[in-house]
């Protein structure tokens, strides 16, 4: 292992890139601050974050060199933060720390006070300093820092898309200030994604259950299933 390549979860957004800036595990990481940048996104939805750039020489402290990683696993549903093994191949990487605390429904990470990110003492032999809090590390950037942007059952019941089963066009009401719109089928593939319209056409999809995701321009999220005849 080139040393252990270490993920510190670091924000700095800016209206065009969308960055994390991280300063923790100062054992570990020589109390340096690294910056992650949105890369892309996954099959989810889910931005993808990685210290940039993937040279191979980035300084790790007393570990060495690394790269780390920031992103969603949707089979544990979680957050996850990453070392990278090797020149930022993420193959076989280390898990730092993990969060799987109420952060289902955004498509960036928690900051380091939503929840909790669980250090992994299976890996870094505690030398962390445990989960992460304000008071032993910093986390600023593309992080949500409230869990005000998930969707209530009450305000789904508001809602409604039509008709269900649908063969061509399927109609949302009761929602007004919504940007985009996903859809994906039950492996989690992304099938559609195009701007918000009460109308969607979803004629092409072939026959089967489907998750419809509304975001809206003030950070919510909902979802609904459907089945395409």
């Amino acid at each position: 292992m080139k040393a252990l390549y270490l993920l510190c979860l670091a924000l700095g957004s800016s209206a065009f890139a969308q960055t994390i800036t991280f300063k923790g595990c100062p054992i570990l990481f020589d109390d340096s601050v690294y910056t992650f940048t949105k890369t892309g996104v996954d099959a989810y939805n889910k931005n993808i974050y990685i210290t940039i750039p993937v040279t191979g020489d980035q300084d790790c402290g007393g570990l060495g060199t690394c790269e780390f990683k920031i992103q969603w696993n949707n089979t544990l549903t979680r957050w996850e933060f990453l070392a990278d093994t090797g020149n930022g191949t993420f193959t076989n990487p280390n898990l730092i720390y993990y969060n799987s605390t109420g952060n289902s429904a955004f498509v960036n990470p928690p900051a380091n006070t939503i929840g909790t990110w669980v250090e992994n003492t299976a890996i870094t032999t505690g030398q962390c300093g445990g989960s992460l809090t304000s008071a032993n590390s910093t986390m600023t950037g593309d992080v949500h820092t409230s869990t005000l942007g998930i969707s209530s059952d009450v305000t789904k019941t508001k809602i409604q898309i039509f008709p269900n089963p649908v063969s061509e066009i399927i109609s949302i009401s009761g929602i007004e200030k919504a940007e985009s719109v996903y859809i994906y089928n039950m492996a989690g593939q992304l099938v559609v994604s195009e701007a918000f319209s009460k109308k969607i056409n979803v004629s092409q999809l072939t026959s089967g259950v489907y998750l419809l995701r509304i975001n809206t321009r003030d950070s919510q999220i909902h979802e609904f299933k459907f089945v395409k005849k």
